[in-house]
């Protein structure tokens, strides 16, 4: 497995990029650890698959470096790479068997018969095609033929990473979730450095040690679900994270005080903003309390999801949700009050630091 460094990488499809706009991907500097597992989360169009491919070598960075375990691969292959990519789609060989599919890797590095053997059994069990070894991969339903490009990307053990680009799109939702905890559990039992890329913040959250949250072409926060769920550094990962996404809120500082609409709240800290700052306030759902005491909210709809409802309002004349419990009461003259520590402040965006 290997340690990456991403070193002040960026990347432009067009030439000769004139400004910050025209980077598809715009810099990443960071430090992944040997044996991470790490999830690149966002919306379509953020940068997700250009930095995964530069990683495995199908795209040259415009500009930055690479490095596996400290040398320099940022113009080396995938081959040289040492990496295992699934795509989104499944890659496989339809004529051969789902045997021969899965061994043809390892075969291809000259393993030993008797070794790709083992792995290979082992690996068909795991992605439950035991009964279909010796099929031809033609006949195979799409789910199927994307669990055979899964199994090529994890029968290897000697790969510095493995990389997965959205690969269960094609997957029914019951098994999303087998597989999903089948590569969890294969890389606690191993230590495969890996990286998967997804827009599905539950995909995410269950199955990596650190999420790249990844908007507008660049890393907003990396962190882990706790981090991300309970200090987003930017309103997008409060708004992508959770759901429903956290209550983002225009506001007025006055040192310890926040002012939103005619309605003020003290804090527990006394938010650092430069002059001239767009200044949010930010609290999830889950941190608003409904009651008969506090401030006054108009409810604009109930929406009963089982093991809990969310309430949807309008407080100071801006829209907020709430999570109540299942037999939670909704009073006929609603109030709330916020969790003081579960508050978040924000300048342009971006999270603010405290001061005590």
């Amino acid at each position: 497995m290997a340690r990456i460094n991403l070193n002040h990488i960026r990347h432009a499809y067009g030439a000769k990029p004139k400004s910050e706009n025209d980077y598809a991907l715009k810099e990443v500097h960071h430090e992944w650890n040997d044996g991470g597992a790490y999830a690149l989360l966002g919306p379509s169009g953020c940068g997700k698959t250009t930095l995964l491919n530069i990683i495995s070598g199908l795209i040259n960075p415009s500009e930055g470096e690479i490095l596996f375990d400290g040398k320099d691969v940022t113009h080396l292959s995938t081959q040289e790479r040492n990496i295992a990519q699934v795509f989104q789609f499944p890659v496989i060989y339809d004529t051969m068997t789902v045997y021969d599919n899965l061994a043809f890797p390892l075969r291809n590095r000259h393993v030993p018969e008797a070794e790709v053997d083992r792995r290979v059994k082992e690996t068909i069990e795991m992605i439950g095609l035991g009964g279909w070894a010796k099929k031809t991969a033609r006949g195979l339903t799409a789910d199927q033929k994307q669990k055979i490009s899964l199994g090529r990307g994890l029968v290897r053990n000697d790969v510095s990473a493995i990389l997965f680009d959205e690969p269960l799109t094609v997957i029914d939702p019951e098994m999303k979730w087998v597989l999903r905890s089948q590569i969890k559990r294969l890389h606690k039992q191993f230590g495969f450095t890996m990286v998967y890329v997804t827009h599905d913040q539950t995909e995410a959250l269950t199955f990596a040690d650190k999420v790249v949250v990844m908007y507008d072409g660049q890393i907003v926060q990396i962190g882990t679900p706790a981090e991300l769920f309970e200090r987003p550094r930017h309103t997008f990962v409060g708004y992508f994270i959770g759901s429903p996404g956290m209550n983002v809120l225009p506001v007025k500082l006055d040192g310890g005080t926040a002012t939103i609409g005619g309605e003020q709240l003290g804090l527990t800290f006394q938010p650092k903003v430069k002059a001239g700052a767009k200044t949010e306030l930010g609290i999830r759902p889950e941190f608003v309390s409904l009651g008969r005491e506090g401030m006054p909210v108009a409810i604009t709809k109930v929406e009963d999801i089982g093991r809990h409802k969310i309430v949807r309002a309008r407080f100071a004349d801006q829209p907020i949700s709430i999570i109540v419990d299942e037999d939670g009461e909704i009073p006929a003259e609603p109030r709330v009050t916020f969790d003081p520590k579960a508050i978040n402040i924000y300048a342009d965006s971006w999270r603010v630091g405290e001061e005590a």
